[in-house]
């Protein structure tokens, strides 16, 4: 049974039901409610249509489940525009983030972590050393 989002929506409980089964091969559970059965099952669409979860949100979701605390990436919280100063044995470096990596010096950079690695001659976390993690 092939859904779209269109159909979900429109589906009673029985039609979920039924496509419950057929897309998890077991029964909703007894008392969820119809809405959150849609949500589920569109979800599981738009999954199977476009691949899913990624690699790293997974390990992620696995982290949180355990119970360790996890930080987002660094390219999740800079966008493209974002400027980075840093001053480092008293030349002050800056880098400008762009689609795909960080431009230093009119070169781009993969990260953050190859630009500090320019800077310093050694290997530093890029995001620590422009003090976005402590």
């Amino acid at each position: 049974m092939k859904l779209d989002l269109d159909q979900i929506e429109a589906m009673d409980r029985p039609e979920l039901a039924r496509a419950w089964e057929g897309m998890f091969n077991t029964s909703p559970p007894g008392k969820i409610s119809q809405r959150l059965m849609r949500h589920m099952l569109a979800f599981e669409v738009q999954c199977r249509k476009h691949g899913g979860l990624s690699a790293t949100l997974k390990r992620q979701l696995v982290a949180v489940r355990e119970g360790k605390t996890i930080s987002p990436a660094v390219s999740s919280r800079l966008e493209p525009g974002a400027r980075l100063i840093r001053e480092w044995n008293g030349v002050s470096h800056v880098v400008d983030v762009v689609e795909g990596g960080v431009m230093w010096r009119g070169s781009k950079y993969r990260s953050l972590t190859a630009v500090a690695r320019e800077i310093t001659g050694a290997h530093w976390s890029g995001p620590r050393f422009f003090g976005l993690t402590s």
